[in-house]
């Protein structure tokens, strides 16, 4: 196994779509506390999954926080994942 693919494996994003990522995060977060935690437009005023991905698609930084987020989220997202299965 080379370097990257040890890399590759443990990084929680990869595979994962940005899509998924923020479907995710509405999913076990919710808008208003992802709007608490990353002061964005798309998020706090009439929020929608294809509005977000637009921003977050052309803003590196926004998108850089929601990765982050989920990372910090992911053991709850992984858990309410395996609940509804």
């Amino acid at each position: 196994m080379g370097e990257e693919d040890k890399t590759q494996k443990n990084n929680l994003l990869h595979g994962l779509t940005l899509e998924t990522i923020l479907t995710d995060l509405v999913k076990y977060v919710g808008w208003e506390k992802m709007s608490e935690k990353i002061s964005i437009n798309c998020f706090s005023n009439n929020p929608t999954i294809k509005s977000s991905l637009s921003f977050l698609r052309k803003t590196p930084w926004a998108r850089k926080k929601v990765e982050v987020m989920y990372e910090f989220n992911f053991k709850r997202i992984q858990k309410g994942k395996a609940e509804e299965a």
